[in-house]
């Protein structure tokens, strides 16, 4: 900054503020005063024009300073209310005027850091400054380059100006500027085709399954004009008795009464074929495949392992929507020449979908056997080609693909919860429901009641499962404890556990005998451990063996996780994590991790999840009605 503060002011002795802004802008400069220190250098810039009267800061003298103009400095008079388009008129104007110390054609710059030596600028750009000084005020001010050469692009601006039929006067030259470099960017964007480019490079939908249906019809309800309370129309008011205290219950019965499916057998017609709604050959050719037992020696632990790692999510299909909501159970059919899954959703869907096929959505059927959660389903043993379903709504139903219909099997009020096969062929099942009540089922009887029942002293049954070799005995998950019973002895006189197992403290979502021999149970709890038992022997009080810490809890939007054995192996078991990145482990029942299956694409948590009987494929299920598999 030069010594030589440059100060404008208007002329006091003019009394007339037109006269003095007449005389100022005749003069072509203000008036310069040396001040003595700098304590009376004077900042504020008042201007002042006919119209209107607003404060400048001291933007206009630093600029006339780097313009090296002191002696004849011009004052702006700006009709413009906006502070950048003044300062951009006063920036073309100065530049139309001669500087009055130059070296060599060069403005100078007088600093007086430097000791008043000459600082030199590039004959093609100056610096301006930022013209609010109290935003900047303690920092760095941060300059712009701008070129000195700008005439033949504000002439071009003005002929676009006519030709757009735009009255002269309504933009700024700044504002020109500006809409010509809107223009010329678009111009620049077209040439490239960038947008189309960007409308190419959007990726397909690979997703499989089930497509996004909107059935969403716009409409605006018309509500009737609001009556005048009684106290407006001055009458008194009319006295209504108290409603009865109504009478709680885990569910409400007329509820699912009015909501079940009828009594009997439902016809198996998929919702998501509108065309066709008979069932595919395909898959009535696959349900009833001749099952061929091979005996395979079982894995090693180092075998085993290596065959878990050899499993990965298929790039191509490996997932799907198979239902429409959360998956509350999920099954594996057990064929082995093609993948055959089955899901059960929350709002009683039952979906079945053909890894290698394209019958229905990309291999998905979508039937309705319930109307609330299925939560169990099981391929029966003796007979491959009969799934049972369990829900919420109390029935039990058998789907038969020859007759294309589900049989009804067991039907009470409502809270049905889990089920097992209490016998080798299947034809004996046991339902545990939510008001602590076990029940034997036995298919070969008419009708669709129970054979008997049984109230144990628990509240409610989590999940029941029968012993795999000795049929008789039945584990049942209660509130906080495990219980085996013997169903030959379940009375009313001696209902008595044949064995417990203790060490949980809160709820329990699941308890499952080890496949092979029974010799195994693993429990999941809600206390975040999991936890395998010796049942080799039954005692009354079963040994613990491992206790595995877990994060299990999983809020109310997601199914509860459940530890469930490998089928093909009596020692390893499958759980879902609720780790990030998200994961399925497999452990050894003496708590050692075997292998996570991780993905990129499974960025969900997969709550349920079930091993193939034969292959080396493994199924989860999250809340969105997915099915993700894992094959080798």
């Amino acid at each position: 900054m030069c010594p030589n503060r440059c100060v404008f002011s208007v002329i006091k002795k003019y009394s007339n503020q037109s006269a003095a802004v007449k005389y100022l802008t005749q003069q072509r400069g203000g008036v310069c005063y040396e001040t003595p220190s700098w304590r009376e250098r004077v900042y504020p810039v008042v201007q002042v024009t006919s119209t209107r009267l607003f404060k400048r800061t001291n933007s206009f003298s630093d600029l006339a300073c780097k313009l090296n103009i002191c002696d004849s400095v011009c004052l702006v008079v700006s009709e413009e209310p906006n502070l950048p388009n003044a300062f951009v008129k006063l920036y073309y104007i100065l530049q139309e005027m001669k500087p009055a110390n130059t070296v060599n054609g060069v403005p100078v710059l007088h600093s007086a850091k430097d000791g008043c030596k000459p600082k030199k600028f590039t004959p093609d750009e100056v610096l301006v400054p930022n013209p609010s000084f109290k935003e900047n005020q303690g920092t760095k001010r941060k300059r712009k380059t701008l070129p000195l050469k700008v005439e033949e692009r504000i002439e071009k601006v003005k002929d676009e100006k006519e030709d757009k039929d735009i009255q002269p006067g309504s933009l700024s030259i700044y504002e020109l500027e500006r809409l010509e470099n809107i223009r010329q960017n678009q111009v620049f964007l077209s040439s490239i085709k960038l947008l189309e480019a960007k409308q190419d490079l959007k990726p397909e939908n690979t997703q499989r399954g089930l497509k996004r249906q909107n059935n969403k019809v716009a409409w605006t309800e018309i509500l009737p004009p609001r009556t005048k309370s009684l106290r407006i129309q001055k009458k008194e008011a009319e006295r209504l008795p108290l409603p009865p205290e109504p009478h709680r219950i885990y569910y409400e019965v007329e509820r699912f009464e009015r909501a079940r499916k009828p009594e009997g057998p439902i016809s198996m017609e998929p919702i998501n074929m509108e065309e066709d709604s008979s069932l595919p050959p395909e898959l009535l050719k696959l349900w009833t495949e001749v099952l061929i037992k091979e005996e395979k020696e079982e894995l090693g632990l180092g075998e085993y392992r290596s065959t878990l790692k050899s499993m990965a999510l298929s790039e191509i299909g490996g997932v799907a929507k198979v239902v429409k909501s959360r998956i509350f159970s999920v099954a594996f059919h057990p064929c082995s020449s093609h993948l055959l899954m089955a899901a059960g959703d929350k709002l009683g869907g039952v979906g079945l979908w053909n890894l290698d096929s394209d019958m229905g959505d990309e291999g998905v059927l979508l039937f309705e056997p319930h109307v609330q959660p299925v939560a169990c389903m099981a391929f029966s043993r003796s007979h491959p080609t009969d799934l049972l379903t369990l829900s919420y709504d109390g029935t039990l139903r058998s789907t038969d693909v020859e007759k294309a219909v589900f049989d009804e099997v067991y039907r009470i009020k409502d809270g049905l919860r889990t089920f097992d096969f209490l016998s080798h062929d299947c034809s004996t099942l046991v339902t545990g429901d939510w008001y602590g009540d076990v029940a034997i089922v036995d298919r070969r009887t008419p009708g669709t009641s129970h054979e008997s029942l049984h109230s144990l002293d628990t509240k409610t049954v989590r999940c029941v499962h029968v012993h795999p070799v000795q049929k008789q005995y039945i584990m049942v998950a209660e509130n906080s404890i495990v219980s085996i019973y013997d169903a030959r002895c379940l009375k009313v006189s001696s209902r008595e556990p044949v064995s417990q197992l203790y060490g949980h403290s809160k709820s329990i979502s699941s308890a499952y005998f080890s496949p092979g021999t029974g010799n195994r149970v693993v429990t999941t709890c809600l206390d975040n451990n999991i936890r395998i038992y010796d049942t080799s022997e039954l005692t009354s009080r079963a040994p613990l063996l491992t206790s595995i810490q877990q994060n299990l809890y999983t809020g109310r939007w997601l199914s509860k996780l459940q530890a469930t054995w490998d089928p093909k192996r009596d020692d390893c078991f499958v759980v879902g994590s609720m780790q990030r990145p998200r994961r399925v482990q497999v452990f050894h029942e003496s708590g050692q991790l075997q292998h996570s299956f991780q993905d990129p694409e499974m960025t969900t948590v997969l709550s349920v999840t079930a091993f193939h009987p034969t292959r080396n494929a493994l199924l989860g299920g999250n809340a969105s009605g997915r099915l993700y598999v894992f094959t080798d």
